[in-house]
Formats: C-alpha cells, sequence, structure tokens
C-alpha cells in the first residue's frame, strides 16, 4: 500500500489551477534561497502576519477534511500511516510536513507522490504577491510560513478529500494552526525546543495541546500524558481518545506481533511495523474517531507496508545499514527498545548532532550498546563539534577507546562502512542533516 517518495516523479493528475501563473521569474532553487533571506530570524512565533497574508490569499481549506498532528516525536510516521489508510479507501490525500531529507518537495504529497516543482514555483509567486498587498508594508514570514502558506495553496487548489498537517514547532503558535482541524492528534510530549515552548513537559503540553479547538476530536497517543494536558481538554470540553484508556497495544515478547484494542474494534496478531508502534497505535485510533478504518485485511497490508524515509529505515542489507532521525531523549529511548530487534554481533553508530538539542540526554539511553561509536561534526550555525558528543558519550560511560571523531557526517560513515564485518549493524543517527548526508552518499 505503501507509496514511495520519487523524486522524479509528475505523472498525479495535477490539478490546473488558476493561480499558475504562465511563466515564472525563478526555479525552485532560486526561490528556495531567496525564502531564507528575507527574514532575519528562522522563528517567529505568532500567527498575526500568517494570518494577514492567509486571508490576503482568500485561503481556505473548508472543502476537505483536516487533520493536524503536532507532537516531540512521531508526527511524520503518524501521518504516513494515515495518509495510506485514507489513499487504500480512495480518497485523494495531500500531506504538508517538515523538515525533508534531500528535496524540498518532500515538504507536500499529493496521492502519494511529489508535486513537480513548477506546482510550488507558482505557489510561492502567489504567497509572494499576497504578502506585498495587504495594504502597508510587505509582511515578513519566515521561511516555514512561506512554505506552509504555499502548501495551503496548493493543497486547495487541488480540492483533496483529506488534507494531513504535520506541525512543524510546538502547536499553538505554529503556522499550521490557522486552519482548524476536524481532528487535533498529538503523538508524544517530551522536552525539546525549550527555548521556544518551556522547560517542562506541563509547558510543552499546553503548546501543543493549542491545535485542538472548543468541541472538537482530539487524539492523544503520549502514554503518560501531562496534567495540564486534561487540564485544557476539559477546559474546551473536548472529544479525546487517550493512549492506554480508549486504546491499547499489546506486544509479544519476540516482538514478531501485536494486537490492538480501540473503543469499537480491535485487531490480533498484527505484522510488527516498519514505523515506531505508538505510532502505528494513534493513527489507528485516530481513524477510528473518524469512523474510517478500511477493511481488517487493508489495516494488516497498511501496517505491513508503510514506511517513511529516515525512520528506522534500512538503507543497505549488506553491509546492514539502519538510519534514524531521532534526536531527542525520547526518541533514543524508543530506539534502545527497537535496536532489541536485531540480532546482531556488533553495532558500528554513526552520529552526528545539533548544538541546541539536548545531546548527553540523548546519547545517554544508548551509551551502553555493545559499538564503536562514529561521531561527527556537523556544520552550518547550529553545527556541533564532534568532541562535545565524544565528551557526552565518555561522561555517560562508553570508553574512549570505543569513540573515534571526525570533522564531517561523510567521512564518519565512510571510515563505518571500510570497518564493517559481517554480522554487524551500522546506524546512523542525530539529526535530518546527518541522515541526510549518509542518504546522500547511496545516491
Amino acid at each position: 500500500m505503501n507509496n514511495e517518495n520519487n523524486p522524479n516523479t509528475g505523472s498525479a493528475p495535477y490539478a490546473q489551477d488558476a493561480f499558475a501563473s504562465p511563466s515564472s521569474q525563478k526555479s525552485l532553487s532560486q526561490w528556495l534561497s531567496y525564502l531564507e533571506s528575507i527574514h532575519p530570524s528562522a522563528i517567529d512565533m505568532g500567527l498575526d502576519r500568517v494570518k494577514a497574508v492567509a486571508n490576503a490569499m482568500a485561503l481556505s481549506l473548508s472543502q476537505s477534511l483536516v487533520i493536524t498532528v503536532a507532537g516531540t516525536n512521531g508526527k511524520g510516521t503518524t501521518c504516513r500511516l494515515l495518509e495510506q489508510a485514507m489513499l487504500s479507501q480512495g480518497k485523494s490525500v495531500a500531506v504538508y510536513s517538515s523538515p525533508h531529507l534531500t528535496d524540498y518537495r518532500e515538504r507536500v504529497r499529493y496521492n502519494g507522490e511529489l508535486p513537480p516543482a513548477d506546482e510550488f514555483v507558482n505557489a510561492f509567486e502567489f504567497v509572494e504577491s499576497a504578502r506585498k498587498d495587504t495594504g502597508g508594508e510587505p509582511i515578513t514570514l519566515t521561511y516555514f510560513e512561506f512554505g506552509t502558506l504555499a502548501a495551503m495553496k496548493m493543497m486547495q487548489s487541488w480540492a483533496v478529500d483529506v488534507v494531513i498537517l504535520e506541525v512543524g514547532l510546538g502547536g499553538r503558535l505554529d503556522a499550521t494552526n490557522i486552519i482548524d482541524p476536524d481532528l487535533a492528534v498529538i503523538t508524544t510530549i517530551d522536552l525539546d525546543h525549550q527555548d521556544w515552548l518551556g522547560n517542562t513537559r506541563e509547558k510543552i503540553a499546553r503548546e501543543k495541546a493549542g491545535i485542538m479547538r472548543k468541541n472538537g476530536n482530539a487524539v492523544v497517543g503520549d502514554l503518560f500524558p501531562p496534567s495540564s494536558l486534561y487540564d485544557v481538554t476539559n477546559e474546551l470540553q473536548a472529544n479525546v481518545r487517550w493512549a492506554t484508556q480508549d486504546f491499547v497495544t499489546v506486544v509479544a515478547s519476540d516482538y514478531s506481533e501485536w494486537s490492538w484494542k480501540g473503543k469499537r474494534n480491535s485487531y490480533t496478531s498484527l505484522p510488527y511495523p516498519k514505523i515506531p508502534l505508538q505510532n502505528a497505535s494513534t493513527a489507528l485510533a485516530a481513524l477510528e474517531l473518524l469512523d474510517l478504518l478500511p477493511e481488517e485485511h487493508v489495516v494488516r497490508d497498511i501496517i505491513e507496508n508503510t514506511t517513511m524515509p529516515g525512520r528506522q529505515q534500512t538503507i543497505s542489507e549488506s553491509p546492514l545499514v539502519v538510519v534514524d532521525v531521532a534526536h531527542n531523549p525520547q526518541a533514543t529511548t524508543a530506539m534502545q527498545d527497537w535496536l532489541g530487534r536485531y540480532d546482531v554481533s556488533q553495532m558500528r553508530v554513526v552520529v552526528g548532532m545539533l548544538k541546541d538539542k539536548s545531546i548527553a540526554e540523548t546519547l545517554a539511553p544508548l551509551s551502553a550498546l555493545n559499538a564503536k561509536w562514529y561521531v561527527a561534526s556537523t556544520s552550518g550555525p547550529r553545527g556541533c563539534n564532534a568532541e562535545v558528543l565524544e565528551n557526552a558519550l565518555v561522561n555517560a560511560g562508553t570508553t574512549i577507546e570505543n569513540i573515534e571523531t571526525f570533522q564531517d557526517v561523510t567521512s564518519a560513515y565512510q571510515r563505518a562502512l571500510a570497518d564493517y564485518q559481517t554480522g554487524e549493524l551500522i546506524l546512523v543517527f542525530g539529526s535530518f542533516v546527518t541522515v541526510a548526508d549518509v542518504l546522500a552518499e547511496q545516491n
């Protein structure tokens, strides 16, 4: 059931929309460079500017069923399974997600495929015109805000049955939240982006709960929701399905299968998914609440075949290489769990991270692995030196003899490949940019 991302695809029946222009002044890559230059900050919290431009665009997704997905981890894979389930029922589906790994067009999927570059170019031109046409000085938009409005304009022109929006950061003040969802999904809540969202799970939960609406539908996949989340849902009188209360999972001891039980439906002996289990469970709860669960044999097929680039992704069998974008403590704690499914003699771990992440706490759950570590520096203003990762691992108990530092991810990965022996596993994680560098090596 899973549609693979094909960067060269252009075969989908894209709508000829009213905002397309006959000749574009900029290519997609030129537009992306321009978007990076027009706002002094990567993040500028608040919805007033985005709403003003959206109004100038006459932006509306009211013709579609809208699902908005927030959470610290698991947003992308939850969106993916929801998408596959909707497509299996013959519905037209558009998904907006971020960040991308190797191609900006990954941020928008239309019926499982990547739109052609000119669709983005036309939408960017439309947003640019609208932000300069609001009656005063041009409204400033961040890279993410501009891209979000463009994606929504594309979705509006396609008039799809279902729109799935992945929140970029937080929820309450994220650009995706200018649209009222028919269903709000919160996957997990953990400490991340603390400068913007708060330094406790209680505060972060309130920000993520901002995607919920008064008397609206919601699904919460976090196994231990902060009390503030219950407070918000009570204030909103929302119709909520809670993990462990309204839907539960039971996993076989050898991870070969699992069962799921919701309010009205239950499945036994399901195939173990290729995405994080709790995200698959949360997606099933969302489908049940919407009364859009496919037939049981289709559910099994979707769970068995749904994958997501950069999430528990096997990119090579020999040597065995698995990549994952895990970059916070919650994600690596889960990683410690799913790595148990691999029967290998030793792991060779390639890691590169960004300096604004909780590095020590993120690496700690994996410090006891039987592994040789290849730690790499990452570049750019958020880049982190390999020595910082090395110190964090040593402080967590990893012996210095098992750690080697590199100036970049590519060098670290190439050394791990050179050292690889049959029966081992090469694991790559730490950041989207780290995984992207390794995926680029595969092409």
